[in-house]
């Protein structure tokens, strides 16, 4: 029987998600999870996720699939691998689900969450849970300018050079961006996101937030479908993967977790 997991886990400390080659010798998320659940399963297990996060980046819900040799009540997918996992990295929910699920080709939809704040120093408490500018944004006039990425566009001008998605076409459902308090939310629906796709576009509603460049600017950059004239690539640390969608035949407990850092 194949089974889903739901995660959260903060990115600090870890090389991102994917397993990399073992003379790399550097810590990931999915090392981790999958050497937990063989503990449980008493037999090694790969584990397929719904997205790859990067180094540094967190997640309030990633979902994952395996296929164990053995039978275990779900409580033992739950508390019993999240008893062998390390610190910032957790087990939510585990449901088993139809053969033909998979973590990454069966979801619809993403979200990602980036948290931002404008003060004249970086932040301690924080540091590494949330994004830093020290210049002053205006939350509107980002808000307003990201409203030129909703629909289906070429995201060329915002994809890493080490990309390795077949197209650069994606379809963004929805992009809210909001002052709350102190800090500047960036919510980011859409089918699927290009390697650094979030980061780039964050660099990029900073530049407008700061009057560096106008609103308009965004769309210009988008239809240039050039990297090298947009802006730089945003911190990761305050970037969250919240929500993955999937449809509803397959039954997943979660689609969606809200983040506060």
């Amino acid at each position: 029987m194949k089974i889903a997991l739901g995660l959260e886990y903060n990115g600090d400390g870890f090389h991102g998600w994917q397993r990399q080659a073992a003379e790399a010798n550097a810590p990931t998320v999915q090392a981790a999870l999958e050497t937990a659940i063989a503990a449980i399963a008493g037999t090694p297990v790969s584990v397929i996720a719904a997205g790859r996060t990067d180094t540094g980046v967190h997640a309030a819900l990633q979902v994952v699939h395996f296929t164990p040799a053995v039978d275990r009540p779900r409580s033992a997918w739950v508390r019993g691998v999240n008893a062998f996992l390390p610190r910032g990295i957790a087990v939510r929910w585990a449901a088993p689900v139809a053969d033909e699920f998979h973590a990454r080709f069966s979801a619809v939809s993403r979200r990602y969450t980036y948290w931002l704040i404008d003060q004249p120093t970086r932040p301690g408490l924080l540091q590494g849970r949330i994004g830093w500018t020290h210049l002053p944004l205006d939350a509107h006039s980002m808000h307003a300018a990201a409203q030129a990425l909703v629909g289906t566009h070429d995201f060329s001008a915002f994809r890493s050079s080490e990309c390795q998605a077949k197209s650069p076409i994606k379809i963004v459902h929805s992009v809210l961006i909001r002052r709350i308090g102190a800090r500047i939310r960036i919510d980011i629906h859409a089918n699927a996101f290009l390697h650094h796709m979030v980061r780039n576009l964050v660099g990029a509603f900073v530049a407008v937030g700061a009057q560096k460049v106008p609103s308009a600017q965004i769309g210009l950059w988008l239809a240039a479908r050039d990297r090298t004239q947009a802006p730089a690539t945003f911190s990761s640390d305050g970037l969250y993967l919240s929500g993955i969608e999937y449809p509803s035949e397959f039954s997943i407990p979660e689609s969606y977790v809200d983040t506060a850092p």
